[in-house]
């Protein structure tokens, strides 16, 4: 499960564009912390601690400790903006959580026994799917899910329902999706369609007089 983080925040009273772009030239991080039914709480963060925060992965799964002045609100990242033109990180939305709130975090998909799959061994390509989508607990939001390969030859699949998911975690999308699946060689393909092509053709052509 990720762990939680614990940051330091002050909170602001002053709103709009001006005084975010006050707060920028301080080097700080304009953010709203919400939800739960309680009123928005907007605060400034430490910019050069965000950036690091960003950039060093799972950030929209990660649940912060939020110190606004000495209370703190337990939170998860639900959106951030970045200025479109220098890339800097410039604003960021925290959803309050619970021991009981369960959110919708996008996990990235890991391997692992790549090495013990005959499909690979045998030139195949892997076809994986990055990232998925659950609904869990925000107490119980995995790092990410692994996607065994072990015995994986070529043609074969693993679907969402085969893998083990964080007790009452689930997929956001209902069908049972491919994760991982290994396919023959690009080469192997155009020839096995050449093969198929052949005969058509042959079938096709006029008999020589």
């Amino acid at each position: 499960m990720t762990a939680t983080k614990t940051i330091k925040a002050e909170a602001r009273d002053r709103a709009g564009k001006g005084a975010a772009r006050a707060l920028r030239r301080e080097h700080k991080i304009p953010a709203v912390i919400y939800g739960a039914k309680q009123s928005p709480v907007g605060i400034a963060l430490n910019g050069n601690d965000m950036f690091i925060l960003l950039n060093a992965g799972g950030f929209l799964t990660t649940i912060f400790e939020i110190d606004v002045n000495g209370k703190t609100e337990r939170a998860i990242p639900r959106d951030y903006q970045l200025d479109p033109v220098k890339g800097h990180l410039v604003h960021i939305d925290f959803l309050r959580v619970s021991k009981d709130s369960v959110v919708t975090v996008t996990v990235p998909v890991h391997t692992i026994n790549e090495d013990k799959a005959p499909g690979l061994k045998d030139g195949g390509v892997l076809n994986l799917a990055h990232t998925v989508e659950l609904s869990v607990s925000a107490e119980n939001i995995p790092e990410a899910i692994e996607v065994d390969l072990s015995g994986l030859a070529i043609g074969d699949s693993v679907h969402i329902s085969q893998i083990k998911l964080p007790n009452g975690a689930k997929p956001t999308h209902h069908e049972d999706f491919t994760v991982a699946s290994v396919s023959a060689p690009a080469a192997e393909e155009v020839e096995d369609e050449a093969e198929a092509e052949a005969p058509a053709a042959e079938a096709a052509a006029p008999d020589a007089e």
